[in-house]
C-alpha cells in the first residue's frame, strides 16, 4: 500500500525520488530481467496486487510483449481479507469498511510462473496475503515477486526477485508511488508521516 492511500496531500511531500522518465526506465529494466530469467515466457503470468500493482503489471506486460513478442497472461488479486494485521475496534470488528476490488485470475495457474507485482515492498505482509490468495485459486509451478520499490523493514522472510529501486527509509517515512492510471501523474515521493500510519 502506498501512502497515497492514506489520503496525504502534496503539501506533505518531502522529496521526489523518481520522475516519470525514471519510472519508465525502471519498468523497462524489470521487463528485460523477467525475459532474461524465464526461458518459457508462454508460462509466465503477471498478477498485479490492487491497487497500484495492477497498472504496473499491465505496463510490464506491454513492455515484455514489445521486447520479446510474447503476450504473457495478466491478472489481478485483492488481498483485503487475507491481511493478518487489519485494524480492529474495541469489539474486535474492523475499524473501517475495507475497499474490496476484484480478483481476476481467468487463466489456469497450474504450471505457470506467477509473478506478483506491487508498488512498494515493506513488511512483507501484503505479499504473504497475495500468495494465500493465489493458492486459494490454484497452484502455480512457482511464484516470483516484482516490486517497483523495496523500502526495507521486513517482518517476514520475503525477498523480491525483481526490484526497481532499493530505497532505505526510516519508519517515520513512507514511499508514495503515484501512477498516471490512478493518480494522474507518474512519480515516486518520499513522505514524512506519523508512526501510527497504516503499514503495508
Amino acid at each position: 500500500m502506498s501512502t497515497h492511500d492514506l489520503g496525504l496531500s502534496d503539501a506533505t511531500v518531502g522529496k521526489r525520488l523518481l520522475d516519470g522518465e525514471a519510472l519508465a526506465r525502471t519498468l523497462s529494466r524489470i521487463a528485460h530481467e523477467v525475459i532474461e530469467r524465464n526461458d518459457d515466457l508462454d508460462a509466465v503470468a503477471l498478477v498485479g496486487i490492487h491497487t497500484r500493482g495492477v497498472p504496473l503489471a499491465e505496463r510490464l506486460a506491454e513492455l515484455i510483449e514489445e521486447q520479446s513478442g510474447v503476450e504473457v497472461a495478466l491478472g489481478a488479486v485483492d488481498i483485503t481479507f487475507h491481511r493478518d494485521d487489519r485494524a480492529v475496534g474495541a469489539g474486535g470488528e474492523a475499524s473501517a469498511q475495507p475497499v474490496v476490488h476484484a480478483t481476476d485470475l481467468d487463466f489456469p495457474l497450474a504450471g505457470t510462473t506467477c509473478i506478483l507485482v506491487d508498488d512498494v515492498l515493506y513488511t512483507g505482509r501484503t505479499i504473504r496475503a497475495a500468495i494465500e490468495t493465489i493458492f486459494a485459486h490454484g497452484r502455480p509451478a512457482r511464484v516470483q515477486l516484482a516490486v517497483l520499490v523495496d523500502r526495507g523493514h521486513r517482518e517476514l522472510p520475503i525477498r523480491p526477485d525483481y526490484v526497481g529501486k532499493n530505497l532505505p527509509t526510516s519508519r517515520s517515512e513512507r514511499i508514495q508511488v503515484q501512477l498516471e492510471e490512478t493518480d494522474g501523474v507518474d512519480r515516486v515521493l518520499l513522505v514524512n508521516v506519523a508512526e501510527e500510519s497504516t503499514r503495508a
